[in-house]
């Protein structure tokens, strides 16, 4: 039995790193204010509540819902989509190209392999959440853009990242 709406349940969810966080800096804050070790304990707590407020910001910015079509799994750099009418799965070290196109609907990831078809991920299926953490670990991705991209909902497909050819000298 809960005590709290379903809905006011899914939005701590939502914003659960937030709340974390917050929650983190002001132990840090009160330890701050003390002496001793415990001073610097809380001043390295707060250093690290503010970076996990600042991605529980991010991730939450990335969640856009859950009722979509398919499920997304990621693990040990694999992901998997299962779709009602597509699927696949991609090693994150496979894929050249992360294109976010909001011409379809719902928006979709668009994860391009070689030597494979592409994937597309609906941005709110369920589980797409994880993808966030699975997009942050690609190489030079602008995480800022990406965020800027989804919520802007422009009118063509927009390049998120693309490998990078290697360089012979």
């Amino acid at each position: 039995m809960s005590f709290l709406r379903p809905e006011a349940t899914a939005q701590l969810r939502r914003w659960r790193e937030v709340l974390v966080g917050v929650a983190t800096l002001f132990l840090g804050l009160y330890w701050a204010l003390g002496s001793g070790i415990l001073k610097w304990v809380g001043m390295a707590l707060c250093l690290s509540a503010l970076a996990l407020i600042y991605t529980g910001v991010q991730r939450l910015r990335f969640r856009t819902g859950r009722d979509g079509p398919g499920i997304v799994t990621v693990d040990e750099g694999e992901i998997s989509y299962y779709g009602p009418l597509s699927g696949g799965v991609a090693a994150l070290s496979d894929v050249s190209l992360v294109m976010l196109d909001p011409t379809q609907t719902p928006p979709v990831w668009v994860l391009q392999q070689e030597r494979h078809a592409d994937i597309a991920i609906p941005v709110n299926a369920a589980g797409a959440d994880a993808l966030f953490d699975a997009f942050a670990a690609l190489p030079g991705i602008r995480t800022e853009f990406m965020l800027q991209s989804l919520k802007s909902a422009p009118d063509h497909p927009v390049v998120i990242w693309a490998k990078s050819a290697p360089r012979l000298h």
